[in-house]
């Protein structure tokens, strides 16, 4: 039985997850749970899986589900909580779900501890990739993506030499604006952005699939995850949403990885692995299905796809910059306090002040993170 920490156990790819294991009884054990928030949907889970170890990023929330829970439950509460609990738990699988960069720390000590890290932050390898993948070399973890795309990339890889690789292709859904004109998205309220076509996700990663800032993070992630240049990495709208991922090889062939828009899929690839699990969620109608499309991704009119993109060309300090401005333009537009189309404008402000180099060290990409935020949240005005 493979015992799993499950960081961000409430949100959206943690529920996938928590779907998989329920529904494969006696396959798995849930050793640890990790959320941002005390409120009852982590307080059901924590009677669901009494013996697991249990942290509460809110100090707050950590004493309201103390008290809902009982003195008798050990919790981990308050800043690091998430990293004590990776560092503390007898774990075979860490399932890195934390929506943002909040999720570095957690990652990281996965890493260091050697676990088999079921990867869904893109974030860690957007702001820290080389830093993360050389703390899992170091440790002897392996890293396995989660995200629906990612997965996709893995599963045609596998087995194949670097070399014979030509390009990797993400492909979109294009979000719930790709019809929308320029004009009529400058308009848009939060409530438009977060009503996702296909995908049933977080508020964060919805409104980055509306700017389609999602996929440039994609594109970042994908080149540290399996090692080729941002230059040959395309992305592919894809309406229907069936074919996640597709790889060409330099003899102009081209394998797809194809299957329904549900996060259980990865999810279960991720846990089973290198198994497969033997209970289909549903199965695919090709001929129901009838036709697939594909066109090329509208830059114009998603400023946040090439200027996330540019960002990873220009380095890892472009990067982190990148992210971490979009995490606040995402905030203040949940807010109500700036437009759809200022975001760009307050994301391209940070990374234009973002310096070359590399990091040494999580804490330098923690303080260019901060800086980031700073200049995000001015340069809107």
């Amino acid at each position: 039985m493979k015992k799993i920490a499950l960081l961000g156990a409430t949100g959206s790819v943690g529920s996938s997850v928590l779907a998989v294991i329920r529904d494969n009884p006696g396959r798995f054990a849930v050793a640890g749970l990790s959320a941002r928030h005390g409120g009852p949907e982590l307080a059901a889970l924590c009677r669901e899986f009494p013996e697991a170890l249990v942290a509460v990023g809110d100090a707050d929330g950590a004493e309201a589900l103390r008290d809902t829970l009982g003195s008798g439950r050990r919790l981990l509460c308050g800043s690091g909580a998430g990293e004590r609990l990776v560092e503390e738990i007898d774990a075979d699988i860490c399932v890195a779900a934390v929506s943002g960069t909040a999720g570095l720390g957690m990652a990281f000590a996965a890493a260091r501890r050697g676990m088999r890290i079921l990867l869904a932050n893109k974030e860690v390898l957007v702001s820290a990739g080389r830093l993360f993948l050389g703390a899992a070399r170091a440790g002897g973890a392996e890293i396995i993506p989660l995200d629906s795309e990612h997965s996709a990339l893995f599963q045609c890889l596998e087995g194949r030499a670097p070399e014979t690789v030509e390009k990797l292709i993400l492909t979109a859904s294009g979000g719930p604006f790709r019809d929308w004109s320029a004009e009529r998205m400058a308009l848009a309220k939060p409530e438009d952005a977060l009503r996702h076509p296909v995908w049933k996700m977080g508020p964060k990663i919805t409104i980055d699939c509306a700017t389609m800032a999602n996929k440039a993070l994609e594109v970042i992630e994908a080149s540290h995850l399996f090692g080729i240049s941002i230059d040959r990495i395309e992305v592919l709208v894809h309406r229907e949403s069936l074919i996640h991922g597709l790889v060409e090889f330099t003899d102009g062939t081209i394998l797809a990885h194809m299957g329904p828009a549900d996060m259980r899929f990865p999810a279960g690839f991720g846990l089973f692995y290198p198994e497969r699990g033997k209970k289909p969620l549903r199965r695919l109608d090709l001929a129901g299905i009838g036709q697939l499309n594909f066109e090329n991704p509208p830059f114009d009119r998603f400023p946040l796809l090439r200027l996330g993109i540019e960002a990873g060309k220009r380095g890892e300090r472009a990067a982190a910059a990148f992210n971490a401005a979009n995490e606040t333009a995402v905030e203040l537009f949940l807010a109500g306090r700036i437009g759809f189309a200022v975001m760009a404008k307050a994301v391209a402000a940070a990374v234009a002040a973002a310096g070359t180099g590399v990091f040494s060290s999580l804490d330098e990409v923690e303080a260019a993170h901060e800086k980031a935020r700073e200049r995000a949240g001015a340069g809107w005005r």
